[in-house]
């Protein structure tokens, strides 16, 4: 009992020295934009920007057809609760070729217009750095919208103070943030394989078609699309649940009136950026 005490004392310890560091980085800004779309981490760093900066940080959300309008209304919603400044932009990255083209690279486009359209709303307004919401964690997997940051001096104070997925969690949770708990989201265009073109009409069919597997009770739902069929990932603890057979007919149900032929399930589960896997696979595993 005394070593977990202690064990315990050594991380909240670790957890406070690196939130004492991320509201030093952001108090030595002066003031921040920052690329807000509600999700976990982002609004984490919102509420301590908030906390440090005050009226000195802005936060803005980028409404596009890959950004649900759930999302958008909730990010909004939480905005206002903080006391946060906050502005809707529009950003169309459909119209752009080399994104809607779905390549393994099509993240940096998205990311070059928005970070782009951030710096210049920062320098407009006088304020002195554009921020983002990437954690330790984003390290892990193939993130090309990473570049574009780099390429536009954007920080990612939640990178830079050390902080993992699991401690924003952890730390939004005691700051009474709704958003502790709240599923991953990313943006629907990586429910596509690379390679298949991104149209707005199938973009709303996997935002109906998720919205859907969660008001069945799933926590944490990716509906990928592959030609006429659905591949259906939810936690690898919920999977019996899905299998049911009224739930099974449920869901198959419901994603036929989305507007799929085929309903089909991952059996490894949910996991981030599955879209990603034949990009890791080496020569011995791109065979059959």
């Amino acid at each position: 009992m005394k070593q977990r005490s202690e064990m315990e004392s050594r991380t909240e310890s670790q957890l406070e020295r690196k939130l004492s560091q991320l509201k030093e980085s952001l108090r030595n800004m002066g003031s921040a934009v920052l690329a807000y779309s509600g999700g976990v981490d982002s609004s984490f760093l919102l509420k301590v920007a908030v906390s440090v900066l005050g009226d000195r940080v802005l936060a803005v959300i980028a409404r596009s057809a890959t950004y649900p309008d759930e999302e958008l209304s909730q990010a909004i919603e939480l905005a206002e609760k903080l006391g946060a400044r906050y502005v809707v932009i529009d950003t169309d990255e459909l119209s752009d070729p080399r994104f809607s083209s779905n390549p393994p690279d099509r993240c940096y486009y998205c990311k070059h217009e928005l970070f782009g359209k951030l710096s210049t709303i920062a320098h407009e307004k006088g304020f002195g750095r554009v921020i983002d919401g990437s954690n330790v964690d984003d390290l892990r997997d193939t993130r090309p919208g990473a570049r574009a940051a780099a390429e536009l001096s954007v920080s990612s104070p939640l990178k830079e103070a050390g902080l993992t997925k699991s401690e924003i969690r952890q730390l939004s949770r005691s700051a009474g943030l709704p958003t502790w708990s709240k599923p991953a989201q990313a943006c629907l265009a990586s429910r596509f394989p690379y390679g298949s073109q991104i149209v707005a009409s199938e973009l709303r069919k996997v935002a109906v078609a998720e919205g859907a597997l969660r008001k069945l009770g799933f926590s944490q739902v990716r509906v990928r699309v592959h030609g006429e069929t659905a591949r259906v990932e939810v936690l690898p603890e919920e999977l019996e649940e899905l299998l049911s057979p009224g739930k099974r007919a449920a869901v198959v149900d419901e994603l036929k009136k989305a507007g799929f032929f085929y309903v089909s399930i991952d059996l490894e589960g949910y996991r981030t950026g599955s879209m990603n896997e034949p990009l890791r696979a080496g020569p011995a595993d791109s065979g059959a």
